[in-house]
């Protein structure tokens, strides 16, 4: 095709330069046809010639197109085929991909699983320890620390790590039909005298006997702070028999504790009163000290308030007459048989009735201040007492926390055991401070009430002692006139009457009172 244009662009150019040709004749009329003729010819063989040669390279195209005609079919199936095969690629990388997309997250679940189950068998492990009864530990150690160590062993594959914890299930199991009618099983515990005895062990669900080869025989039980069981003796005989006989002979009554050890932990815990007093240190001693003091006075106060006389409202009543009638003597009379702080402060004011009303109050209220004070009397310290022992329990109980932060920094917080003495002491002070103090508040208020009883019966008595008195000296001048020598039935008021009846005539004579001749 690219000689073809190359005979064309010949061509062509020939027909361009053809009127030069012609113009360069000296006689363009006698040359016009020869040059024409002439060009002719040459365009005639020029032109038959690119035809020849056109039709040659179409001839060689036709001859050349069959083959690349062929050869592209053919690449073109080829193209085909691997269109179709990257296709087919194509969809198998997905397919492929896909699948182990699947695989990946089946794996992870599968892990997840494995993970899930090994955390499980390791609660699991956790939990069968747990519930082991003290005496099985030695029984069932090996097991238990080989599945135990078995995730933390680098030389084993995943499969024997899973295997050996899967170990203890069937361990477990083992165990748990061994447990239905009980079993027998040798071993150790520390005995009674704190010795490591070999012998056998009778277990029945939680509770377990040992028989030691010494013979000696009781319950299978826990201490505080060992991992060796220790062997608690019976109190009873018959209980000692019993389990004799169920450990030697494999059959007989199983002596059974229902507070599963529990019982025996409580009785080692009681203490007597006075190991009970010494734990508290020595803030103990002023609070017994003064608990004892509180309780002596109390007492004290107590019996001397109890004795005292209380007046009789008859025998008052008797007193309150006599006084109105100014009967003197028969007043001291009555006053004698009433007795008590009353009787004594109704006698002063007996003694003292013929003088001014305020004369005999001051004196009548003389001898209640005295007997106030004396009922009184040490009242107060019970009231110190009251206030003093919470403040020294508080005291107690600061020591206590001193000792258990000293404790602290010496042996740490694990050990509860170590700090038990300031804890002790901490409570046991504020305790004891508190129970006497409450006795002792409620002690000062019933004697204080008892003694502010006593007193106020007196004021009243006094109250009443008075007003009679008051009304005995007003009534006095007025019943004079209504009779010579008449008017009271006491002798003792006659007189005095009669002078207050010579005053008001010698005021109504005009006379001097004091010149009034006597009778």
């Amino acid at each position: 095709m690219n000689r073809t244009s190359a005979m064309q662009a010949a061509t062509l150019s020939a027909l361009l330069l053809a009127p030069l040709a012609l113009g360069q004749g000296q006689d363009p009329a006698d040359g016009a046809g020869a040059t024409l003729a002439t060009t002719e010819e040459t365009l005639q063989a020029r032109l038959e010639a690119s035809i020849a040669e056109l039709n040659r390279v179409r001839e060689q195209l036709a001859a050349e197109k069959v083959p690349l005609a062929q050869r592209l079919a053919e690449l073109q199936g080829e193209l085909s085929g691997v269109r179709a095969e990257y296709q087919t690629t194509t969809r198998t990388l997905d397919s492929r991909s896909l699948d182990l997309s699947n695989l990946g997250t089946e794996l992870k679940s599968r892990n997840d699983e494995r993970t899930y189950l090994s955390n499980l068998l390791t609660q699991y492990l956790e939990g069968f320890e747990t519930g082991l009864h003290i005496a099985e530990l030695a029984r069932y150690e090996a097991p238990v620390e080989e599945a135990k160590l078995a995730p933390e062993n680098s030389n084993l594959s995943e499969l024997e790590v899973y295997r050996a914890q899967a170990s203890i299930l069937s361990v477990s199991l083992d165990r748990l039909e061994a447990a239905l009618g009980g079993e027998l099983f040798e071993g150790t515990a520390i005995d009674e005298t704190g010795l490591q005895q070999p012998g056998r062990f009778a277990l029945v669900g939680p509770a377990a006997l040992f028989l030691s080869s010494g013979g000696s025989i009781g319950t299978a039980e826990q201490r505080l702070g060992s991992l060796e069981p220790a062997q608690i003796g019976f109190a009873l005989p018959e209980d000692q028999e019993a389990a004799r006989g169920l450990l030697q002979n494999g059959t007989g009554a199983f002596p059974l504790d229902p507070t599963l050890g529990d019982a025996h932990k409580l009785a080692a815990t009681q203490e007597t009163f006075l190991e009970h007093v010494q734990k508290g240190g020595a803030v103990m001693y002023p609070i017994g000290g003064m608990a004892a003091l509180a309780l002596l006075v109390a007492l004290y106060k107590y019996l001397t308030m109890a004795f005292i006389r209380r007046p009789s409202g008859k025998r008052v009543t008797a007193l309150l007459a006599a006084v109105g009638q100014g009967n003197r003597e028969e007043a001291e009379s009555a006053v004698r048989k009433i007795g008590g702080p009353t009787g004594r402060m109704l006698a002063v004011g007996v003694e003292h009735m013929d003088e001014p009303r305020e004369l005999v109050e001051e004196a009548m209220y003389e001898s209640v201040l005295t007997t106030r004070l004396k009922l009184q009397g040490m009242l107060p310290f019970i009231a110190i007492c009251a206030a003093s022992a919470p403040l020294l329990g508080l005291l107690g109980t600061v020591t206590g926390i001193i000792n258990t932060f000293k404790l602290i920094t010496v042996f740490g917080s694990g050990d509860v055991k170590s700090l038990s003495g300031g804890i002790s002491e901490a409570l046991i002070t504020t305790k004891f401070g508190l129970i006497v103090a409450i006795p002792s508040l409620l002690l000062h208020a019933f004697l204080s009430r008892k003694a502010k009883g006593v007193t106020d019966q007196m004021e009243k008595s006094a109250v009443s002692f008075t007003n009679q008195l008051a009304r005995t000296q007003a009534s006095a001048p007025a019943s004079a006139p209504s009779g010579e020598g008449g008017g009271t039935s006491g002798g003792g008021a006659a007189e005095p009457s009669e002078d207050q009846v010579r005053k008001v005539l010698a005021e109504l004579l005009g006379e001097d009172s004091a010149a009034t001749p006597a009778s």
